[in-house]
């Protein structure tokens, strides 16, 4: 309490975005007076906290739906009756179509997402999909099964003393502002940058070397670098031949892809690629920082593979400034926390997309995670529900037509997946379809208009939360609560601990759940280190002294205890084990005639500020910072076309059409476009056929989520190598474009 204002003082954990920093917030008789400015420079967000937590359109009380779907007809209700009624129908689907025809969808982990995975777990269901899939997931899949471990990427410290830096379609200056001043900070102290980017992002602008590259070829173009790294003899002998399994295999392979055959793939000169290689393998240590621009991609586990690959073979493993191989935590791991095992056996083979994509699913898990690294680490890296998931496509597959089984309960929890999940038309058609839908948010979205629950998310000044980077590291954060998430008579806001909770203790679990406040819960988890969650408030953050070469006294979590080059998981599994380069499914290559109408490759997905993904657009200060949703095309095919920077544009794909303004951008090859991701309208109305804009501007109308198009071993569908073409809009004005 700071005596001349009598203001309290709190130290809460931000969730406006992914590096969850801890915020100082200033607080009198429950309401929020003001939060300190946000400790990375360029944050637009901090300044909104206030707007966005008093907005009147934030959810207040749980609603339920009296109208048909989609009218926006709601009664108000207590969370006691809505809690009552949701166990009701999760037990009534449960007894007729089995425990896997309920499943969950969940967003970008800010909340206690290892919850999710204990109650479905526990209840019986293996079907829980969100963003893990295109995101964090399948670059910790892949990852694990190479090293045994996963040198997570939010660990920005490896910045304080890497050499160089490979960063692989991705641009953290908007998406992850920790890394973009790590990266900075490097380069003052003369560490080289190289950047893979179809487009001139921020990264690009600033790196020694800019490999611009053809949508969706990352694989050919790393496996041509590792293969001027073997050839020139720019690896790690000694390390490759300890620690490392099938490098003659990899040599074979990476023999496929000289510079000048990669060229023609890549669009990247053969002599960028060889100075790329060279810059990587002899400023050393390096380390590589991947990004969505390789989880979107149809066959994103060659590219993630080869990543991998590329920094072992210059033995960068778990040394500082390489690929830190940190460990997991000393507590009680969320790993631990989701109960896995608990999933019968039976059910665990009903998780949908097991039978084709066997690594991100019970297969892979099994081996990786069960059977290696916890043997190896003692825990197991990660998290269930990241690594070992429901495939999304597959799901909205089942709820629409029944197939393989059906599923008739779906619980979406801090996702909007009408606006973020591929094939928005596929997903509205299950949605409708569905028997029961539940949405726990802060605002109505489009994916909410649909539902027959709404219940109301407390947020993160309303929520204690303790976070250690998924158990990737031993280091742990911690913040606390700043306000109550209940007012009498002015809102009544939960958070996803007492939602599972509630519902567990209602299903039939509750021993499973003796914890009755997320403080008592995080005090258990705390004990095996004698902490507790206020002592680790009090402390910021807690993290062990850092040893490097830690395989050298344990190996491996790996089945043969090296690092696998070639992969005996992926072998086991039937897959081919080395990095092969495929064709887009959809490509001027692949698909010749389709070209014809749509002769553009359109990628999504590249962050900007200063929105994140789908929020914020109903926060006018934020939203009159960037008003439009925006279409980066290059100049003159703007030209040739006769749009004018400005215009509003028609993008179209084989799967529908949108509108956006045109940006023109000469950072672009002329044969590519880029579409901004996340755009919906708050401002209109939630009934249909309007549901607040979701077919104006949503990138994933036109984007593919076909099941032979997604990637074989992970089930990652495409979001950045599709074709489309483009014309000008008729006359519109105003946001959001309404036709005159």
């Amino acid at each position: 309490m700071t005596e001349e204002q009598g203001l309290e003082v709190k130290k809460s954990m931000c969730f406006f975005c992914k590096p969850r920093c801890i915020q100082t917030v200033y607080v009198k008789d429950g309401r929020l007076v003001k939060v300190d400015p946000s400790p990375i420079k360029g944050c637009p967000r901090w300044r909104v906290t206030g707007e966005w937590f008093y907005h009147p359109d934030r959810l207040k009380f749980p609603r339920k739906r009296v109208g048909e779907k989609g009218q926006d007809k709601w009664e108000q209700i207590s969370w006691d009756q809505a809690l009552d009624e949701i166990a009701a129908k999760l037990q009534e689907t449960r007894e007729k179509y089995g425990a896997e025809g309920v499943a969950v969808t969940a967003g970008t982990s800010r909340t206690y997402e290892e919850l999710n995975s204990r109650f479905l777990n526990l209840f019986g269901s293996p079907n829980q999909v969100g963003q893990g899939q295109i995101c964090h997931g399948n670059s910790a899949v892949v990852a694990t099964m190479v090293y045994g471990w996963w040198p997570y990427w939010m660990s920005t410290e490896k910045l304080e003393n890497t050499q160089c830096i490979l960063m692989i379609g991705r641009d953290p200056r908007p998406s992850h502002q920790t890394i973009w001043e790590g990266m900075l900070e490097a380069q003052k102290r003369g560490a080289k940058l190289i950047a893979v980017d179809p487009r001139r992002s921020s990264v690009a602008a600033r790196a020694d070397l800019w490999l611009q590259l053809r949508p969706g070829t990352d694989c050919a173009l790393l496996m041509s670098m590792i293969n001027v790294i073997i050839e020139e003899e720019l690896y790690d002998k000694e390390f490759v031949t300890q620690w490392c399994h099938g490098f003659e295999e990899l040599r074979e392979r990476a023999g496929e892809y000289p510079p000048e055959q990669a060229e023609e793939i890549t669009w990247v000169p053969a002599d960028k690629i060889r100075a790329a290689a060279r810059m990587f393998a002899t400023h050393r240590p390096s380390c590589a920082i991947e990004g969505m621009g390789v989880a979107h991609q149809p066959h994103s586990l060659g590219a993630l593979q080869a990543r991998h690959i590329i920094s072992a073979i210059v033995g960068n493993i778990d040394v500082a400034g390489g690929e830190e191989l940190l460990g997991p935590a000393p507590f009680i791991t969320e790993h631990e926390i989701e109960l896995a095992e608990a999933l019968p056996e039976e059910q665990r083979g009903k998780m949908l997309g097991a039978d084709r994509y066997r690594l991100y699913t019970w297969p892979g898990y099994d081996l990786i995670q069960r059977q290696n690294v916890e043997r190896v680490w003692g825990k197991r890296c990660d998290m269930y529900g990241y690594t070992c998931m429901a495939t999304a496509p597959a799901l909205y597959r089942a709820i629409a037509y029944g197939q393989p089984y059906p599923v008739k309960a779906l619980i979406t929890l801090s996702s909007n997946p009408m606006v973020t999940q591929g094939n928005t038309k596929l997903v509205y058609k299950a949605l409708k379809r569905l028997g029961f839908y539940v949405v726990v948010d802060y605002f109505m979205t489009p994916s909410a208009e649909l539902a027959d629950y709404v219940l109301p998310a407390a947020c993160w000044l309303e929520r204690d939360f303790l976070f250690n980077y998924h158990n990737t590291t031993p280091v742990m954060i911690a913040g606390e609560a700043a306000l109550p998430s209940t007012v009498p008579g002015e809102y009544d806001r939960r958070t996803d601990f007492e939602f599972w909770r509630g519902l567990g203790i209602r299903l039939g679990q509750e021993e499973y759940w003796p914890w009755e406040t997320v403080e008592e819960y995080y005090d258990d988890r705390l004990k095996p280190m004698g902490l507790t969650f206020k002592e680790l408030v009090e402390m910021g953050r807690w993290a062990p002294e850092r040893k490097y070469k830690k395989y050298e006294e344990m190996g491996f979590g790996t089945p043969t205890g090296k690092i696998e080059l070639t992969s005996t998981v992926l072998e086991q599994l039937g897959y081919d084990p080395l990095p092969r380069y495929k064709e887009p499914p959809e490509s001027p290559i692949s698909t010749p005639e389709l070209s014809k109408k749509y002769p553009f490759i359109l990628i999504t997905g590249a962050r900007f500020l200063p929105f994140f993904h789908s929020e914020f657009r109903q926060v006018e200060t934020l939203r009159k910072m960037h008003p439009h949703p925006l279409c980066e095309i290059h100049p003159e095919t703007a030209k040739k076309l006769g749009i004018e920077e400005g215009d509003w544009v028609w993008i179209e794909s084989p799967r529908g059409r949108i509108m956006q303004k045109c940006k023109y951008f000469e950072g672009i090859d002329p044969r590519v476009v880029h579409a901004q991701h996340g755009w919906w309208y708050p401002e209109m109305p939630g009934e249909e056929p309007w549901l607040h804009g979701v077919w104006i501007s949503n990138i994933n109308v036109l984007t593919d989520d076909d099941l032979d198009h997604c990637d074989e071993a992970l089930g990652s569908w495409p979001l950045k190598t599709l074709q489309c073409r483009v014309y000008k809009a008729g006359r519109y004005e105003a946001a959001p474009p309404l036709p005159l």
